[in-house]
């Protein structure tokens, strides 16, 4: 049963409204506001979105939420049935959701899960003839959180795939999102900056109609912006069971960045080892086999401290790319090859592309294309150091899709960290990443370092996440457990409801395998504020190296959850709460 207020995040919440009124701040914090969702029938969108008479879809809190606002999502499953615009013809694009409404730099707004809520958005149950997006973002500064996302379908074969989550605005963060069963790509940045995805699972993705060839296009995170469209970032984030690539950067005219993330699993048809897809884990940049088609400056990847297992093709792979990548501190094993380092020249001809520090490649094949790479200090060219499965603690890929941490950062496990007397520990060159030891250790995982905590609060994250390959998947809540909200207790069965008008228009595009240039070109909000942006530079503190942005809503946001809180506390002494709570 939720309580809005049963929770150390509404606690925190108290805490920042008082520290706000000490400094003088109320009237600015005042302005702030929390509007609450819930599935029909125990939310309407004819309600008010308060706790006592919440919406029933994002795209009803959005007519309502503005800069600085909080939109909390309650448990069950939000059943989604026709798009926000119709197909007009079976080659368009529709979407479920169209999040048009921009915060600011100092004030997003924020989509969340309420306290120990797992809200479900299920796009099955749209069948209209034509491309769908779940959720279209093409705002700057929302920050979305907590949900899982599934069903997104392809309903012909005259195109290429359907997406999860498309992106074509700039300083949004995607965080702890459970995306599978998508005909197509998890999540897909199109267009914007400063993006950074957090914490997010994408998997069992398929896309069986696509119209050059099923598998060919169901990857589990997409990086394929315009020039000048900076500070996009995957990190903590984990792929498998895609049909077609774990993280693919095809197309991508301005640098992207992952990292701490993994991938499995990928480029088969889901829960099979039946191939089907490309197969690689990290994708890292090209622009197809034409050199007419290369940018004059190719972007920059970076791929860093990522894990890379038992794939169909390449852990890593440059992808004909026609300028460097930066790969450092990956941990390839069992790939075939572990890193491929294919890259091509202007002139058509195959060339080895790349820069790599201190990687890490055991088992299957180790490397291809290395014809004179930049790679000093890597476990293929260090001398004396012989590294086989016992250097790892465990090299068994079963238990990488366990449960997140309660802050939402991926499971600390044994499996592919060094053995505590592995030739690979501190054998590395000081990279600008954090290190224990006297020298970096090869690989994604440094020896003798906790494991950078996520973003999310503790406490108040939301449940973590079960791997499964059921498309119906665990979130739904039985009609005899639906939410109550603290006040007012509102009943109602959660399992149904639309949800599906909303703000703005679908737009049109194409898949990344198609010309980019082609893409909602005119789309997106542009490069966006810089300011609160990742920095390129590396913050050692960080385990990343880079500069991490704060995501977390501060006291204007949460200070409707505080009044809340407060109110629901009042009511509970007054009723005297039975078995000693409250």
């Amino acid at each position: 049963m939720l309580r809005w207020y049963r929770s150390a995040f509404v606690r925190r919440a108290i805490v920042h409204c008082v520290a706000a009124v000490a400094v003088g701040s109320l009237a600015t914090v005042a302005q702030a506001a929390t509007y609450y969702v819930a599935p029909a029938p125990v939310g309407d969108d004819a309600n008010p979105g308060t706790a006592e008479q919440p919406f029933a879809s994002m795209a009803r809190a959005q007519t309502r939420a503005v800069a600085g606002d909080t939109v909390l999502f309650a448990d069950g499953t939000y059943v989604f049935t026709q798009g926000t615009t119709a197909c007009a013809s079976q080659t368009a694009i529709i979407s479920g959701v169209v999040l048009s409404k921009s915060g600011t730099a100092e004030a997003p707004i924020h989509y969340f899960a309420a306290p120990g809520a797992r809200p479900v958005f299920d796009f099955d149950g749209i069948r209209d003839s034509c491309r769908i997006k779940g959720i279209l973002l093409s705002a700057s500064f929302v920050h979305l959180r907590g949900f899982e996302l599934r069903g997104v379908r392809q309903n012909n074969n005259l195109n290429h795939e359907s997406w999860g989550v498309w992106i074509q605005g700039s300083n949004n963060t995607v965080e702890a999102l459970d995306i599978h069963h998508i005909m197509g790509a998890g999540v897909f940045i199109q267009r914007g900056s400063n993006n950074l995805i957090l914490n997010v699972d994408s998997h069992d993705n398929l896309d069986e109609l696509t119209s050059n060839g099923a598998g060919e296009s169901a990857d589990g995170f997409g990086c394929h912006v315009s020039a000048g469209e900076m500070g996009n970032v995957f990190r903590g984030c984990r792929a498998w069971w895609n049909a077609d690539d774990g993280y693919d950067f095809i197309n991508a005219f301005a640098a992207c960045t992952v990292e701490q993330s993994w991938a499995w699993y990928n480029g088969f048809r889901p829960g099979t080892q039946t191939p089907i897809g490309n197969g690689n884990g990290f994708k890292a940049g090209g622009y197809g086999a034409d050199p007419a088609n290369f940018p004059g400056a190719p972007a920059l990847h970076v791929v860093r401290q990522n894990l890379s297992v038992r794939n169909r093709a390449a852990g890593f792979y440059a992808n004909h790319h026609p300028g460097s990548v930066i790969f450092t501190n990956n941990t390839g094993y069992g790939n075939r090859p572990n890193f491929n380092m294919l890259g091509m020249a202007a002139n058509g001809d195959d060339i080895t592309v790349g820069v790599y520090r201190n990687n890490l490649a055991v088992g299957g094949t180790l490397l291809s294309n290395d014809d004179g790479a930049d790679e000093a200090s890597n476990s293929w060219t260090l001398g004396g150091i012989t590294l086989t499965d016992a250097d790892f603690q465990s090299v068994s890929e079963l238990g990488l899709d366990a449960p997140r941490q309660a802050d939402g950062s991926l499971p600390v496990l044994p499996n592919f960290r060094l053995a505590p007397d592995s030739d690979a520990i501190d054998r590395g060159v000081d990279v600008q990443l954090e290190f224990a030891g006297t020298a970096p250790d090869l690989g994604a995982f440094e020896t003798g370092l906790v494991p950078p905590p996520g973003d999310i609060p503790a406490g108040d994250a939301p449940p973590a996440t079960d791997a499964g390959t059921d498309p119906s998947g665990p979130g739904d809540t039985p009609a005899d457990e639906t939410p109550t909200f603290g006040i007012g207790g509102a009943q109602g069965d959660s399992t149904s409801g639309d949800g599906t008008s909303g703000d703005g228009t679908s737009g049109a595009g194409t898949s990344n395998d198609a010309d980019p240039a082609s893409d909602e070109a005119n789309a997106g909000a542009g490069d966006g504020d810089p300011d609160g942006a990742l920095s390129a530079e590396p913050n050692p503190s960080s385990g990343c190296g880079c500069t991490l942005r704060d995501t977390r809503p501060d006291a204007n946001a949460l200070l409707g959850v505080a009044l809340f809180a407060l109110l629901g506390s009042t009511r509970r002494s007054r009723r005297g709460r039975l078995n000693g709570r409250g």
